[in-house]
Parts: structure tokens; C-alpha cells; sequence
């Protein structure tokens, strides 16, 4: 396969890729004449489009996706009604019904570009039922995605009956991930515990970590801090991530200045889901009514690995998504405040390479001897795609096309006159 007429990110010219058994082989600036295309079984015209690496989806929940008002709708908004609701659903939930919930919203988010997902699975249901499903479904779908299950205790480590116990369950099954939530605890003592049992398990059956963390608006919510050591003093922080910490919005200025330097040198990832965040925090506000998104465009200025997720897709959180994780971006620059020129120049890395950092994935990105992993984007450039919200026009996996659609097209304009 050779993709003529390329345009690669940060790149002005057009480029040639050329892709044998599977992987990059050549990847090469055009000099205004086409390359030879003797040796290539199909060429791809991408017309000046823009060929960049495969979109990453860091942070859904696929045993939860597609069962908003199942069976009552969350008409607070709240993020704490949300998880009363999951409740009720629950005791519903089979493997036929996780299972044709999570296809269908994988092939939504393939459909847009995705390549990778990170999912969280429910540990706090005995049976286990959403870990063991999704932990079968990675491994059916293994070399067409690449998807990793983290076991999160929704409802507790240590505070939900036997959530300690479930949870190594839940890894000796195959999950990819330990996760957590100690704001969620009962105590901050409790809280604190749960991080130390995490970094433990994490260590005990070496698998990465991450915690939905100071999901809340109490500025006093600070086990970010408390995380960060831990992965600080245990030498692990490039495999740790912290989810949400939309409890940063609302922290000082002052505090801020010191938990950064904190932040930076354990080397801890992070996710803003900045569509759901902003819908569900600052509930307990009138007005001025807080944004509910962490501090984003800092952690980027810090130069600390920050990327984004969707969170949910039409589930008892959050009843609207439609998987497009460039829709996210768009939310994030503007809700963020990163409207500057600057700030579009390399946009797409908090759906690219940064979620790809966070998830540890190998052999990521467009460079000889990777495996072809690529999507075609409408646009020539991080901006131009941004603004136009650009199609996906093509995905490519090992080499083999996965998605492919036409631009739209219009014929006409009825509100020119000639």
C-alpha cells in the first residue's frame, strides 16, 4: 500500500508513506513529481489531507455505555444521582447485554477514528460479570483494537463489603488496570488506605494504574497529592494515571504552585473528560458557577502528560456522546481557555500521543518500522482539523483498511445568486 499526497502534523509538505507486510517502510517528502507506484498493490490519494496517528480513547466506561433511563433516568445531572442509578442497573447486567452494549460502542468509536480504548469494569458487583466480559472481549478483538480493562471499585475499595477482595479477583481474572476512587471512600483515612492498597496490588501483579481522583468540587479533596507521592516514592509515576481531579478547579493559586512541583516530579499522567466534567461538577453552585474541569492548559504549560476522554456515552452520567473524541477536544480548548494559535498548533496530541503515553501502548505513531496504524483526517493541519471538526475519512490498521468514507460534498448554494 503507498498513501500519496500526505500531509504529516507539523509538516508543510506533502509526504509518501509506504507500507509493506503490515508496517511503515518508507516515509518520504515529495518533490512535486509522484513517487513510482510500481511496487505498490493499492494507492490511497489523501489530496492534501492529513495523515496522522490513530486516535486514543483513555477513559469510557463500555459496561455502562448506551443505558441512560435504564431504568430511570438521572434527572438531577448530578454526578452522585448518576451513580445511584448504575445501581439500579446493575442487577440487570448479563454478558449477552454488556457484550452487544460494548460492540456497539466500540464500532461507534472505531467509526471515528479510535484504535485504542481504555475501559473501566465495575468491581463492586459480585458477580464481576462487566470485568470478566470485557477482559474476554480484549482478548477476541486483539489485533483489530487495542483495548485494556481497569477494575474500578465504583463504589469503594474499602468501603463497599469485600471491595478489597473483589478487586485482586478482578486482576487474578486479567484486568489491565487497578483503579480506585478514595474521594469516594467514607473517610479520608479510608481514602488514603485505598491508595496504598492500589500502588500494592499494581506492584504485586504488574499492571498499571488509575484512579478516578478528587472527582468533586471540595477544594479540600487532595489525594492527587497523596497519589502522586506514592507513585513518586515507588518509582512508578509513567504508569500511573489520575482521572478527572476536578477538584484542582476549585484549589489556590498558592497550593497550585507548590502540589505542581509535586505533579512534575512523579512523572503521573492525567485524563480531563472535559463534556461530562462540566456537566456534572459545580452542581452545588448558583452563580459564578465553577467549570468543574482540572487545570488543563497548566498541566500542558508544566509540560505534565494531560489528555482526554469522552468518559461516557449515553449512560446514567451522561446521555448525550456521539464518540467522536475531536467534538471532546473542541469542548476542551474552549472550556480550558486555550484559544491562542499556540494552543491549536498541537491540539491533536491530547487525543494522540498523549493518551497514548498514559496507556503505555508500544509502537505507537507514524515512523519506519511501526506497525501501519493510521487514520486520514480532513484538514491539513492540527488547526484546520480542529476547526472543521474534519471527518475521518480513513483508518487503517497493520496495514489493512478498517473505516473509509467520502468527504461530504456540496453541489451547490442556494444563497448565491449569478
Amino acid at each position: 500500500m503507498q498513501i500519496i499526497n500526505a500531509r504529516l502534523r507539523q509538516q508543510p509538505e506533502l509526504f509518501t508513506l509506504q507500507i509493506e507486510n503490515g508496517h511503515f517502510t518508507k516515509i518520504e517528502k515529495q518533490d512535486g513529481t509522484l513517487p513510482s507506484l510500481k511496487s505498490a498493490t493499492e494507492v490511497i490519494d489523501a489530496d492534501g489531507n492529513l495523515v496522522c496517528a490513530p486516535f486514543v480513547e483513555p477513559h469510557i466506561h463500555l459496561d455502562a455505555a448506551l443505558t441512560a433511563g435504564e431504568p430511570e433516568w438521572n434527572q438531577s445531572g448530578t454526578l452522585f444521582e448518576g451513580i445511584e442509578r448504575w445501581s439500579q442497573r446493575k442487577p440487570m447486567l448479563n454478558e449477552a447485554d454488556i457484550r452487544k452494549r460494548a460492540l456497539s460502542t466500540i464500532e461507534l468509536l472505531v467509526q471515528n477514528g479510535v484504535q485504542a480504548i481504555r475501559t473501566h469494569a465495575d468491581t463492586t458487583d459480585p458477580t464481576l460479570i462487566g470485568v470478566r466480559t470485557l477482559c474476554a472481549l480484549r482478548d477476541e478483538l486483539k489485533g483489530k483494537i487495542d483495548l485494556q480493562v481497569v477494575a474500578f471499585p465504583q463504589d469503594g475499595l474499602l468501603s463497599y463489603p469485600n471491595g478489597l477482595k473483589l478487586m485482586e479477583e478482578a486482576l487474578e481474572i486479567g484486568a489491565d488496570v487497578v483503579g480506585g476512587i478514595p474521594h469516594f471512600e467514607y473517610t479520608r483515612e479510608l481514602g488514603e488506605q485505598s491508595i496504598k492498597k492500589i500502588i500494592e496490588l499494581a506492584k504485586k501483579y504488574d499492571r498499571l494504574i488509575d484512579v478516578h481522583c478528587d472527582e468533586i468540587d471540595d477544594p479540600n479533596s487532595r489525594f492527587l497529592e497523596f497519589l502522586a507521592c506514592e507513585a513518586l516514592f515507588h518509582d512508578m509515576g509513567d504508569k500511573v494515571t489520575a482521572s478527572h481531579t476536578t477538584a484542582m478547579h476549585s484549589y489556590d493559586n498558592a497550593y497550585c504552585s507548590k502540589l505542581f512541583r509535586l505533579l512534575k516530579n512523579s512523572g503521573i499522567n492525567f485524563i480531563s473528560c472535559p463534556t461530562e466534567s462540566i456537566h456534572l461538577q459545580g452542581r452545588f453552585d448558583t452563580y459564578p458557577k465553577r467549570r468543574g474541569v482540572t487545570r488543563v492548559k497548566e498541566l500542558r504549560e508544566a509540560n505534565i502528560n494531560v489528555c482526554l476522554g469522552q468518559d461516557s456515552i449515553f449512560d446514567p452520567w451522561y446521555s448525550l456522546g456521539n464518540g467522536k473524541l475531536l467534538r471532546t477536544l473542541d469542548f476542551a480548548m474552549h472550556i480550558c481557555q486555550m484559544m491562542g494559535y499556540q494552543d491549536y498548533e498541537k491540539a491533536l496530541d491530547m487525543i494522540t500521543d498523549n493518551s497514548a503515553k498514559t496507556m503505555c501502548l508500544d509502537n505507537y505513531g507514524i515512523e519506519i518500522g511501526n506497525p501501519a496504524n493510521f487514520i486520514l483526517l480532513e484538514g491539513f493541519d492540527d488547526y484546520s482539523v480542529l476547526r472543521k471538526q474534519g471527518e475521518v475519512l480513513l483508518s487503517v490498521r497493520h496495514g489493512e483498511i478498517i473505516m473509509q468514507r467520502q468527504p461530504a460534498q456540496i453541489t451547490s448554494n442556494p444563497w448565491v445568486t449569478t
